[in-house]
């Protein structure tokens, strides 16, 4: 199991958490799991970024970023060199702390 601590949120865990996942699951499904019910306006097909985080640390054990991912990300709110899609990131055995940004991009539940 990997530890996951999530920093505090208004929305999603105000508090701040502490998580263990399963290595080889996505950080969105280890969020999930764990209630703590991120955003995945596209039910982690990899067509959105509401499900962006920022992975504070740890980073650099998780897998490697596709294409797809790269350039979806280039339209996430908040974007950062260690942003990462959650439903894309696949958890190792290195501990993670990962922040939520405030706010997401996702036209769905913005009234368009």
């Amino acid at each position: 199991m990997t530890t996951i601590q999530i920093l505090p949120h208004p929305d999603y865990c105000p508090n701040g958490k502490e998580i263990q996942a399963q290595r080889g699951t996505t950080i969105c499904e280890a969020l999930l799991e764990h209630n703590i019910n991120i955003e995945h306006a596209c039910e982690m097909s990899c067509a959105c970024t509401t499900c962006h985080v920022i992975v504070r640390e740890g980073f650099k054990s998780l897998n490697e970023l596709e294409e797809l991912e790269e350039d979806l990300l280039d339209r996430a709110w908040g974007l950062e060199p260690n942003s990462r899609l959650s439903c894309q990131a696949i958890i190792a055995g290195e501990p993670l702390v990962i922040q939520i940004p405030r706010y997401t991009v996702n036209h769905a539940k913005e009234n368009h």
